[in-house]
């Protein structure tokens, strides 16, 4: 498993590294190897890698920082010495190959860091040194700034869940009713193209009205976007409306939905979440929201696009839409013409 994110924060020493993984990543990593990027134009790049490594995985981590050109990199192995220190050695040699200087690698593991490069027992003793997250400066600049440290990669996982209980027996309901609503347009007799033209209708009232309402938005409404966001122009107007600036917003919207609709109706609202995600550099998040995606639909095209732009380390500044919900109404007029 790979997890590639971005992010500003500005890392001066190990102890500044360590508390920062954790933000970037989006939660605490064990049994990995950390490689974070910087001295670059697009702020901070962090790829997490499983222990052990392979010769591929090295070879693509460093070949993303190098074709955004990053300079320099620091390597962090969490876990024990034995799988740690041939992934370090393997992580370095590649990235010298491809240019980017290794400036420091450090083993963490039970609250402490070891230097691997360092043999002076005065600063870097056999023993480790201890280190505290919440006391760096980082830990606080990521906190203000919005973002969560989850206790691991599968907490994350569970934060995009799908909900069970009362609330997944209600969503069942919910949804058939959104299905026999749908259902009655084709008994109604209109033809595909009215019925495209028609959900696009609805999808975008539905979307200009549900994200800005002081309440969650019901079970039905939930249920019929979802049913909506199976039409590909519903999912782009969703998608050219993510205020990719300050996404907080569209991120707690998204994962609400998510979390709730049922499976078959499961890869467009991932999608959402994750572009959002991505847009502020949380690619933990976003991974884990492609993951619920794959898994309802491997051939989902949205999952697959965003996939490819996180594993080649594109920064968000690059992969921006630029597109207006006018715009896209434009681009599509051009193309769907319903019937009368």
């Amino acid at each position: 498993m790979t997890d590639t994110t971005t992010g500003p924060l500005v890392i001066r020493s190990p102890q500044d590294a360590i508390a920062a993984v954790p933000y970037l990543l989006g939660f605490h990593p064990a049994d990995s190897l950390v490689v974070v990027g910087f001295d670059g134009p697009h702020n901070t790049c962090a790829l997490r890698l499983d222990l052990p490594t392979s010769r591929t995985g090295c070879e693509r981590t460093a070949g993303v920082l190098a074709r955004n050109d990053f300079r320099r990199a620091l390597v962090l192995g969490y876990g024990p010495a034995d799988p740690v220190a041939p992934a370090v050695a393997d992580v370095w040699e590649t990235l010298t190959a491809k240019g980017v200087e290794v400036v420091e690698a450090l083993r963490v593991a039970e609250g402490r860091w070891w230097s691997m490069t360092c043999v002076d027992q005065r600063c870097c003793p056999p023993e480790g040194r201890p280190y505290d997250i919440t006391a760096s400066a980082v830990a606080a600049q990521a906190t203000l700034a919005g973002h969560v440290a989850l206790p691991d990669r599968d907490e994350l996982a569970r934060s995009v869940a799908p909900l069970d209980g009362p609330v997944r027996a209600a969503m069942r309901q919910a949804t058939d009713r959104a299905e026999r609503r749908f259902l009655a347009w084709a008994r109604e007799g209109l033809s595909p193209a009215r019925i495209r033209s028609r959900m696009a209708e609805e999808g975008v009232a539905l979307l200009a009205d549900l994200p800005s309402r002081d309440a969650p938005p019901s079970d039905d409404d939930v249920a019929w976007l979802g049913v909506l966001l199976t039409s590909m122009r519903v999912r782009d107007e969703a998608w050219v409306r993510i205020d990719e600036d300050a996404p907080g917003a569209d991120i707690d919207f998204w994962r609400y939905v998510l979390r709730r609709v049922e499976e078959p109706y499961v890869p467009g609202p991932a999608c959402l979440l994750a572009f959002a995600a991505f847009t502020v550099g949380d690619g933990g998040l976003a991974n884990v929201s492609l993951d619920r995606a794959a898994r309802a639909d491997p051939d989902y095209s949205m999952a697959a696009l965003l996939r490819d732009i996180i594993a080649a380390g594109i920064p968000p500044s690059k992969a921006r839409l630029g597109m207006t919900p006018e715009e896209l109404a434009r681009a599509y007029a051009d193309h769907d013409t319903p019937d009368p």
